[in-house]
């Protein structure tokens, strides 16, 4: 009888397979080593390389990079954590891939009917909660996988799907960005210390609606420039929100979220934006935090988004890192961010998370 064939590794690929990972084959490892494709390997390369962690750890998978700040990698990645069959997924779960966000692909925001908004205010309230489970759990020492974890089990106790995993191929439950990271931090190995300032990014998929909301918290004792830079940015969000009401353009919220930034003495991000959000992930509209961008659009009753400033002590530019994801300041100082999912109604606006 003649050997299985080996079937693709790569998540969204269930092909034949016959490319075999090279340091798979250095290190003698036989499963889940097997692509149909270089695209395939590619592609799964960020949560793959946990399987080569595990004869060393911990490790810097990027030790050539050169890193803006002190901040390191620390791998092994943790194996993909598993959601159960009867929960409701995203149609990029399995595939890595939005279909709906890559087809809707517009600048019509969509006007939220009555089901819809309760839908959502569901899957905010989840969100939510999860996210001051993670926030109650924080301690020097544990890792960001640690917080994952708890992130991801707290998500499926809820019924819930947790929106990052496998989103663009997303290793993991949530993003867990430390000090000079701007957004889109992986959980990995590296543990906690005392001083670092921590975002942790939640979202949750319930009953075909995404929740969105994330906070940067205090671990341990943290310098007074810290303090203020956290504080700051929850003010910026603070004042962006007291704005929303029908009428108000979304390219004005920068204005009053810069302004309060450089008057005391920080920069914003441009990079990265507010968006809309319902039964996809990210879509129209797009809400720039710095002043005079270009945004489209006038906010509208039903119309639900996020605004989600991140706040730097130096500049806002920033650097990815080579796992694709994980986006830090271009001079390697810290960075603090908050978010709320917003409502807007006939008269003002509700905070759903």
């Amino acid at each position: 009888m003649s050997a299985e064939k080996p079937v693709c590794a790569s998540v969204e690929c269930k092909n034949e397979a016959h490319l075999q990972c090279p340091t798979c084959v250095k290190l003698g490892k036989n499963e889940g080593s097997f692509f149909c494709s270089q695209d395939c390997f590619k592609k799964s390369w960020g949560s793959h390389k946990a399987v080569h962690g595990n004869t060393k750890s911990p490790y810097d998978p990027f030790k050539t990079f050169k890193y803006t700040g002190p901040l390191r990698a620390v791998y092994p990645l943790s194996p993909r954590r598993q959601v159960p069959a009867e929960i409701a997924r995203p149609d990029y779960a399995e595939t890595g891939i939005s279909k709906s966000e890559y087809m809707a692909r517009s600048s019509d925001i969509k006007v939220c009917n009555a089901e819809e908004i309760e839908a959502i205010k569901k899957a905010c309230t989840i969100t939510r909660e999860v996210l001051e489970i993670a926030a109650k759990s924080i301690r020097v020492g544990m890792t960001t996988d640690e917080l994952d974890a708890i992130v991801h089990e707290a998500t499926i106790e809820r019924g819930a799907y947790p929106s990052p995993l496998n989103y663009n191929y997303f290793p993991k439950s949530c993003c867990t960005s430390l000090n000079e990271v701007i957004c889109h931090g992986i959980p990995d190995q590296r543990p906690l210390e005392d001083g670092d300032i921590l975002n942790i990014d939640i979202s949750c998929f319930y009953n075909g609606f995404h929740g969105d909301t994330n906070g940067t918290y205090f671990v341990g004792n943290v310098d007074e420039a810290g303090k203020k830079l956290v504080n700051v940015t929850r003010e910026c969000l603070e004042k962006a929100i007291a704005l929303v009401k029908p009428g108000m353009r979304y390219r004005d919220f920068g204005k009053v979220i810069e302004e309060h930034a450089t008057k005391n003495g920080f920069s914003v991000v441009r990079a990265f934006v507010g968006h809309g959000i319902n039964q996809m992930f990210h879509c129209a509209p797009n809400v720039p935090h710095y002043a005079n961008n270009k945004a489209i659009g006038v906010c509208k009753p039903g119309h639900i988004f996020t605004i989600e400033p991140m706040i730097c002590e130096g500049v806002h530019q920033e650097l990815l890192w080579p796992d694709g994801w994980t986006a830090t300041t271009k001079d390697g100082k810290r960075s603090a961010q908050f978010e709320h999912t917003l409502l807007v109604t006939e008269d003002g606006v509700e905070i759903l998370t």
